[in-house]
Parts: structure tokens; sequence; C-alpha cells
């Protein structure tokens, strides 16, 4: 039995960021409808180009990531009665969670009070860019607007000297983190109705997550009055510690090392690269000695790393105590042997996908295939109790797909 086993969703919602919630709530067991346009769908299935990779055919990774294990059923919510089978859904569900802005959940009857009204016990999700109140609540936004550049990941990233910004590392960066904060936040409320009957709004928005991903550097800031300032490419890191920052490998690679106690594994690395004389050289002999010839010791252990490949390097560092990783591209990723082991990459139908990183009992989500455009729609139709003559009369009216 999964943790929402038996809980119901309705999504009503676009792209990556909210979507990416109701994905997550998916694998941990609840049913999530995804509501879509009857004509058009999610505009994200149409999302084929990100850089210089082109998806051709399905199934499409930039629409499986966000939907994988919905159900889809297209309604057109601007008819009267694609705004009353919406409420019918919204009375059987247990969360009503959405990505539209004000207006337009006003526009279709799917505000809060709309929602409520026929609904008093569901927990209302809402995701935003900007957050549900102050003078720009209204404004839409996606992650590279409010969690990458105003979130202020964007600038702490970016070395001064700079032409431009760091831009995400990749599609729907900061949606993803959002979506988790949102599905969290669901699971939080599902959790207090269960114990005290009272059902929650729920608000989680792409700069509430973007801010909240730099909360220690945000708060650092402000108790300094001072702004994060991005290291420039090639340094080795740490001014005061030559066991925390990068080395190059043989290869062009490169290897990170975090370990923040040197004096701790100093010993140990020396004889891993092969340089025992450094263990009693008195330039290293304790912590201050080795803050104070950090310079010195990052240009020896630059040397010594350069020798081998990041393999090879794989290979010998694989008794070393201390904090260490390759550092490694998005395709590397999918091979780690840490990674498969865990399972933290499923099969979810034709695609392999990341899947959500909480597992429960020790083991990995078993994600389906993300749906096809209203492909659920008689089916669900069907569950909530309309007969054939009804479901007919609504395609009819084009309230339906």
């Amino acid at each position: 039995m999964k943790p929402l086993d038996g809980v119901r969703i309705l999504e009503v919602a676009m792209y990556g960021f909210v979507p990416s919630a109701g994905a997550v709530l998916a694998e941990w067991g609840a049913d999530v409808i995804k509501v879509e346009h009857a004509v058009t769908g999610d505009p994200q299935r149409g999302l084929r180009q990100i850089g210089h990779m082109r998806v051709e055919g399905d199934p499409n990774p930039n629409v499986e990531h966000a939907n994988r294990g919905k159900r889809s059923i297209g309604v057109d919510m601007s008819t009267p009665e694609g705004k009353e089978l919406l409420h019918d859904l919204a009375r059987n569900c247990d969360v009503f969670l959405t990505s539209f802005l004000p207006q337009a959940r006003t526009k279709f009857g799917i505000d809060i009070d709309d929602i409520r009204a026929v609904n008093p016990k569901v927990i209302y999700a809402r995701g935003s860019a900007l957050g549900p109140r102050g003078e720009e609540s209204d404004k839409g936004g996606y992650d590279m607007t409010a969690f990458w550049a105003r979130g202020g990941i964007a600038a702490s990233l970016t070395p001064p000297g700079t032409e431009g910004m760091i831009s995400p590392p990749g599609p729907a960066f900061g949606d993803t983190i959002s979506g988790t904060n949102l599905a969290g936040g669901i699971a939080a409320a599902l959790f207090k109705r269960e114990r005290t009957g009272e059902p929650s709004i729920v608000d989680v928005s792409l700069l509430s997550s973007g801010v909240w991903a730099m909360g220690h550097g945000i708060a650092l800031s402000v108790h300094m009055n001072d702004h994060m300032v991005a290291p420039v490419p090639g340094g080795h890191g740490a001014i005061t510690n030559p066991l925390s920052g990068l080395y190059e490998t043989a290869d062009g690679r490169f290897l990170s090392f975090v370990m923040l106690q040197p004096t701790k594994y100093w010993a140990e690395v020396c004889t891993l690269i092969e340089r025992p004389d450094l263990i009693d050289d008195p330039r290293f002999a304790d912590s201050e000695q080795i803050a104070a010839h950090t310079p010195e010791a990052v240009e020896l252990i630059r040397e010594a790393i350069r020798t081998r490949t990041l393999p090879e390097w794989t290979e010998r560092f694989g008794s070393l105590s201390g904090p260490w990783a390759p550092v490694q591209d998005s395709l590397q990723v999918a091979s780690d042997p840490q990674v498969r082991a865990n399972e933290y990459i499923v099969k979810a139908g034709e695609l392999e996908l990341v899947s959500n990183p909480v597992q429960f009992d020790v083991s990995a989500p078993t994600p389906g295939a993300a749906p096809e455009f209203a492909a659920q729609t008689e089916e669900v139709l069907l569950e909530l109790g309309l007969d054939w003559d009804r479901i007919i009369a609504l395609k009819a009216a084009g309230a339906v797909t």
C-alpha cells in the first residue's frame, strides 16, 4: 500500500511547476485526474525543443516528467456544461490543485469559494509565480523568472565580470523543486485534515521556493549586509582549505572535495595521491598552518591529481573516508552505480524517468506513464456516474473531448 492510496486529486494546471506536484503525489499513490483544455490540452505537450535537443514523436520526456501516473480528461471550462462538470469532479476529490491565476480562477468558477461551495472539506492547493499576497500576486511567471532570477540564484551563481547571467542547468529546474515543495505541503494538509477534520489552503510559489533554496545565503547576506559573490571559474574553492574545492584530472574531468576538517583527512589524501612526504610537512602540521599555506597545498594536490584520469581516481578514492565526488553531466548521472543501486531512475512506460526523491520502506516508486491527451475522459465520467447519453451530450456541446 502506498501512503496516499485512496486520495483523489483534481489537477487543473499547465506546464511544469504544479503538474510536477501532481506527479509526486501520483507516485505516492494518489489518483490524480489531470484536467486539460478540451481541444488544445496542456501547452506543455507542444514542448519539443530544449536547447540543442529536439524530441520527435511520443513519448515525450518534456511531458512525461511532470505527468507520470495521472489520468487525463479534456474539459472546456468556458462552457456552462464544462464548468458544471468540473464542479461535479471537485465534489468527489480530496485535493483541488491549480496553477491558474486569480483572474482565470474567477472566470472559470474554480476559485476557493467556488470549489468549497461544492466540497467544503477539500484541500485547495495553489502554485503561483510570486505568491498569494502583495501587489504582484496576480502576475504569472516561469521558473526562469520567479525562481531563478528573482529568487537570487542567478546573480549568486554568476561570477563578477560575466556578460549576462548564468542560466538554469536544465528545463523545469525550479519547477520541479517547487512542485516537490507543493506536494509536501499537500501531504501535510491531508495529515492535518485527517487529525482535525479541517481543510487547508496550501500555497507554494516559484519565488518562495527560490528564496528558500537560497535561504542560508540570504540569511547570511542580511546579517552581514552584503551579497553573495560567485567564485571565478577555474578557482580552487575554499581559500583556507585545500581539501574543499575542485581538481582537474588527466582526462579533463573534475573531482569535488568537500572535507571541511582538513586535518582529519590530510594524511589519508596524501597517501592516496602518493605524496606521503606531505603528511609531516610543517606547512600542513595543523589547521592554522594548512589555512596559511592553502595556495601551496592546492598546487601540490593539483599536480598530483593531473596524473590520473577520473575513472582511475574514482577507483583509487573508493576507500577515501572524506566526502568527495566526480563532477558529472546529466548523461553521466544516469549511469552512476549509486544512482542505479538506489533506483533514483526508474522505468515509466517506454521511458526511464528520475523518480521523486522520497522513498518509503526502502523501495522506489513505480510511476506509470503520462496519459495521452484526454485519454481517460470517458472512464472518469463513467466513474462519476454519468450515463452514455449524458457523455454524448457533453461531447456534442464541446464541454469535453
